[in-house]
């Protein structure tokens, strides 16, 4: 079995990974670090664990008596924590953090379907954003095959909880409820892995991509809408985007318009793949919590301890 510790513990992210690690037929869950809950059962913080474990959150650490352990504190806690902790010799680490996506410090960037074979030898693991994995999946076959010559233009619509736990003035029920608005046009902090990958692929790529974030009124889950130039035909490009990800283990092609439930509660990612005129439209939908954050995680761990990719991760969409 392979033994597992949370840093970070009370927030949404950690909770679906909890759900998702004591679920995982190869995995013990050893600890689940929240200086803050210390004491507290897992389930009085996240209520859905309730009759599946009474274990408690722990104010210490033991990063020799665990495998892996899995970072799920905020944005800059990561480097913070390596700074005041050594790392024992064989631990690995994924990190669901911004803070080594970079690939700074010798982490993989554990985005499955371009860096599958990087990450089966890995020890330390930057887990993709959930924006950067939804607007990635659905431009990478283009930049892959050297076809991104223009900018492109992405628009993206976000559930509550990409905002995480802590209400603030624009994340509370009765401001969010039954309204929608744009935050970080231009400007999020995912664009920066976003850009590095496309130019990873195609190194010639000199445009932009212009990328509007969305925030909606419901709780979980990613749209994102990319349109771009492209020469290629209806049949051309949905034959590129399906040898892309033959063999993905989450992502596929729809034949047809993609729909939010589909994937909501699910590590999958379904594209749809449109020509409209001279315009290349690629709808991509996954779960911001999932496929966005802890089902990820848990599938680069399943690479990194060469286990069958989709372990512990056949689950139902809540459609319906």
């Amino acid at each position: 079995m392979i033994r597992a510790g949370i840093i970070g513990g009370a927030g949404y992210t950690a909770g679906e990974l909890i759900r998702i690690l004591l679920n995982h037929p190869e995995v013990e869950l050893s600890f689940v670090h929240s200086t803050s809950n210390a004491g507290n059962r897992l389930w009085e913080i996240h209520s859905g664990l309730f009759g599946d474990t009474d274990m408690r959150f722990s104010a210490e650490y033991d990063l020799g008596a665990v495998d892996v352990v899995f970072m799920c504190s905020g944005h800059g806690k990561s480097t913070a924590f390596w700074a005041e902790n050594a790392r024992p010799a064989g631990l690995k680490v994924v990190d669901l953090a911004q803070d080594f996506r970079d690939e700074s410090c010798g982490y993989v960037y554990g985005l499955p379907e371009i860096n599958r074979e990087r990450t089966r030898g890995a020890e330390l693991l930057a887990n993709p954003g959930c924006f950067a994995t939804a607007i990635q999946l659905a431009v990478l076959p283009l930049a892959a095959a050297g076809l991104l010559h223009s900018d492109v233009e992405v628009t993206a619509i976000t559930g509550s909880t990409g905002a995480g736990v802590k209400p603030g003035a624009t994340t509370h029920f009765s401001w969010r409820n039954n309204n929608v608005s744009v935050y970080k046009a231009f400007e999020h902090q995912h664009l920066i892995e976003i850009g590095m990958n496309i130019r990873r692929l195609q190194p010639d790529f000199g445009c932009a991509v212009n990328f509007i974030p969305v925030r909606g009124d419901f709780a979980r889950g990613i749209l994102a809408s990319a349109h771009v130039a492209c020469d290629l035909s209806q049949d051309e490009a949905s034959a590129l985007y399906s040898d892309f990800y033959r063999d993905a283990a989450f992502t596929h092609v729809f034949p047809g318009n993609v729909d939010l439930k589909q994937v909501v509660n699910t590590n999958k990612c379904l594209l749809s793949v449109e020509k409209h005129g001279d315009r290349l439209l690629v709808n991509s939908v996954i779960d911001n919590l999932l496929k966005g954050a802890s089902g990820q995680a848990v599938q680069n761990m399943n690479l990194m301890f060469g286990l069958p990719e989709d372990m512990g991760l056949r689950l139902k969409s809540s459609a319906f």
